[in-house]
């Protein structure tokens, strides 16, 4: 038996194919050239693009000779050994040793020049001249004086484009995939400074603990008006920079998911080497998603009270308009009213004021029920209806909407809220009408702000015409066609 060793070659055209097809897109070499001045230390990078050209330089540490050497290095370890910066003490995002081929995505060519106390150079790859020789792993390059006006840093030059770069494609790169809100840091692109997003909403803030790690961040509910489809999801860094975006389970919300947005940050998250995603299968992203899930729904918790109170705010105006409207057709109609004569209102003043809102606290307190009528409210049945089961009202909920119409001495109070889909549209304890905005006719009718008001209307004038004859609902109907008609029609005879 004889034992040999066998040695292991790796072809040039592999590593070619390594840096043209290690990103999808040619904007993300720029990205990786950033995270290296990040790494670096450097407080400022510039960025500068042409039709032919495209340059990105640093005021980092920049490399001496055997920085040079570990830079070319593939697949070095270095800065998985060594995961902090020395000067900032920052998280060091290059993991794999192979970001700086991604300039192959861009151009066949490029040079590192760089400066590092008393020693300069200059390294020079160009894809053409590495393919004529596949045995030697050389590169050349040029060692000069350092010149120290320049100081210490590096830049990164590439040309034989093969495409000319987007500015705004590389601003929104630079924007999410760069720490530029990090402290003593800041990247300027054809000499604009790049800023971060901000977003306008309700801001969310958190922070989870896990065996692996912190997650924490930040999600905004946008106003409707700022909802769009473009980058929707939660932007998910690692190391201040943004892997991919997630949903998380939003997918289901409809267009409300076009009103967050966000990012967490989970610097323990294991990620691809061209890191367009994450390990899904590990532990460590599994526990992610889950604190991720139980942070989304109270999001979502969130966005319904927030889209429940500019609701609310719609129904107070629509009833405002609603109870005023029949207010001045009961004042056409005395007759009509079951509380008594409507005395006649001093001038530019009607006869009690609509639109009063009661705080629902107070509610049962102002509310003119008997305590008899109060102990059968609180059973879930009225007056005449023993065996039918009303609504339970006797917690209302935090969006409730209650009002009172004044007339007189006396009056009605309406409580708009939340019953269920299958209560009633709308039913009367005392002198207090309650109506149902789960009723599907409700939910029809509250889309359009006249047919809201119209609806409203029609159910206050239905309880108070049976207020006045409960035992002849004919006669009920009639005066509630009369009301409604000199509600919505003014003295002219025209529709208000």
């Amino acid at each position: 038996m004889q034992k040999l060793t066998l040695p292991i070659t790796v072809d040039k055209s592999h590593l070619i194919a390594i840096g043209e097809q290690l990103y999808i897109r040619s904007v993300e070499l720029i990205r990786e050239l950033i995270n290296n001045a990040y790494d670096a230390d450097a407080t400022e990078v510039r960025v500068n693009i042409s039709k032919d050209r495209i340059e990105v330089a640093d005021n980092g540490s920049g490399m001496d000779m055997n920085g040079l050497k570990q830079y070319f290095n593939i697949g070095s370890p270095e800065k998985r050994l060594h995961n902090k910066s020395k000067k900032y003490h920052r998280e060091r995002i290059g993991q794999f040793g192979i970001g700086k081929f991604s300039t192959l995505t861009a151009g066949t060519l490029f040079e590192v020049k760089t400066q590092c106390g008393d020693f300069a150079a200059t390294v020079t790859f160009d894809k053409n001249e590495w393919e004529r020789h596949p045995d030697r792993w050389e590169l050349p390059m040029t060692v000069y004086p350092a010149d120290p006006s320049c100081g210490d840093g590096t830049t990164v030059i590439i040309l034989k484009l093969k495409k000319e770069l987007s500015l705004s494609d590389v601003e929104k790169c630079i924007v999410e995939s760069v720490p530029i809100k990090a402290p003593h840091f800041k990247v300027i692109l054809n000499d604009k400074g790049i800023m971060p997003r901000e977003f306008a909403g309700q801001r969310i803030p958190f922070m989870e603990g896990t065996e692996f790690g912190p997650i924490h961040g930040e999600i905004y509910i946008l106003p409707e008006s700022r909802a769009i489809t473009e980058d929707m999801g939660i932007m998910c860094l690692v190391k201040q920079v943004m892997v991919k975006r997630e949903f998380f389970g939003m997918e289901s919300w409809g267009a409300d998911m076009m009103r967050v947005r966000g990012e967490v940050n989970a610097n323990f998250l294991p990620i691809t080497s061209d890191r367009s995603g994450f390990i899904i299968d590990s532990k460590e992203y599994k526990v992610f998603h889950e604190k991720m899930a139980e942070v989304i729904k109270d999001v979502k918790r969130i966005l319904g009270s927030l889209s429940d109170k500019k609701e609310t705010q719609r129904v107070k105006r629509s009833l405002k308009d609603a109870l005023q409207k029949v207010q001045r057709a009961l004042a056409r109609n005395p007759e009509f009213s079951p509380f008594g004569v409507i005395p006649i209102a001093a001038e530019g003043k009607m006869a009690g004021e609509a639109g009063a809102v009661m705080e629902k606290k107070n509610f049962e307190k102002e509310s003119p029920i008997s305590s008899e009528e109060k102990g059968k409210r609180d059973k879930g049945v009225t007056e005449g209806e023993e065996k039918k089961k009303k609504p339970s009202v006797k917690k209302l909920t935090p969006g409730a909407v209650v009002q009172k119409m004044k007339l007189g001495n006396s009056g009605v109070s309406c409580c708009i809220d939340h019953f269920g889909a299958d209560a009633p549209e709308v039913f009367t304890e005392g002198t207090v009408i309650y109506i149902n905005r789960d009723h599907p006719l409700y939910k029809r009718e509250e889309k359009k702000i006249d047919t809201h008001t119209m609806n409203i209307a029609r159910l206050l004038t239905q309880e108070i015409s049976l207020m006045k004859d409960p035992a002849n609902p004919r006669q009920a109907y009639e005066r509630q066609s009369r009301l409604l008609k000199d509600a919505f029609i003014d003295n002219e005879g025209t529709k208000t």
